[in-house]
């Protein structure tokens, strides 16, 4: 069964700078949270998709558990080097058929881990929250971490109150991964995914329940959005979100408004590594 965009780490060295970014762009940010593991995250949160914007807070807290590894310690080395997407999410039905899944395609990271935390609704209260994950390898790609995720309590996650933004962005178009070789990474994506892929100029495309991912060059990214993608010298990298906004009008001027060098073509909005903190995000309307 093809699995859907669930959500995408932004890792961040100052956390408190990548909330004002998004705030700025038009976006709703929601609290700072804490993981046991030391990272810290806000959460900026779409129908069925929400973007993790992360940093390591408290190294010490690291162990040797799962999610110590996977996450913690691997987004710690991340950032040694880089800012920017450094996680892909999809979403699951079922974490332990996934990792089952994995394991029979030969691209297994992990076991099913859980993890619950409590959140809060807007109006304060305490609320339950609870995820499985099994992670994915492929080992052509060491800068991009792979997994799904399972809610347990989805009714106290989603929110719609979280999911209306001030640029009018209504949820997630697409991802756009960038690698030299992109058909190295095609069987990945297809088992990681569940669903095919189609050919397209410098790589490939997948469409998933929720949203497109896009594999190609560094050439055709610079082609397609005008701006240079991360570097991919030690293999694939996450380069771009492209968002669905509903008001050409309020993306005019939306970068400066935000005091970044943004790029405006047409019906469209993009915001560069340099301005987004290693990530490259792109506003779409009308696609």
């Amino acid at each position: 069964m093809a699995r859907g965009l669930d959500h995408i780490v932004h890792a961040v060295r100052d956390l408190d700078a990548a909330a004002a970014l998004y705030s700025g762009l038009g976006f709703t940010v929601g609290a700072r949270n804490r993981h046991p593991w030391g990272t810290h995250n806000h959460i900026v949160q779409f129908p069925g998709f929400f973007i993790e914007l992360l940093t390591l807070a408290e190294p010490e807290k690291l162990g040797d558990d799962g999610f110590s590894r996977l996450f913690g310690a691997y987004n710690r080395d991340f950032l040694k080097t880089d800012q920017g997407l450094s996680l892909l999410i999809l979403e699951s039905r079922d974490a332990a058929a996934d990792a089952k899944d994995f394991r029979a395609t030969g691209i297994a990271g992990s076991e099913v881990m859980r993890f619950e935390r409590e959140g809060k609704r807007p109006d304060g209260a305490p609320v339950k929250l609870g995820f499985s994950l099994a992670f994915a390898e492929d080992r052509l790609a060491p800068q991009i971490r792979f997994a799904t995720c399972q809610q347990h309590y989805p009714e106290n996650f989603w929110n719609p109150a979280f999911q209306k933004h001030a640029n009018s962005v209504s949820g997630i178009a697409g991802l756009v991964a960038v690698a030299e070789r992109p058909d190295q990474h095609r069987a990945f994506m297809q088992h990681f995914t569940g669903a095919p892929a189609a050919e397209q100029d410098g790589g490939f495309a997948i469409a998933t329940p929720r949203g497109t991912i896009d594999m190609m060059t560094p050439a055709d990214f610079i082609g397609r959005f005008g701006v240079g993608p991360p570097d991919v010298s030690r293999g694939a990298r996450l380069a771009a979100l492209r968002f669905a906004a509903t008001d050409r009008s309020r993306l005019q001027g939306l970068p400066e408004h935000a005091g970044l060098a943004g790029l405006e073509a047409g019906n469209r909005a993009v915001v560069g590594r340099n301005d987004a903190m290693g990530a490259i995000l792109v506003f779409e309307v009308g696609r």
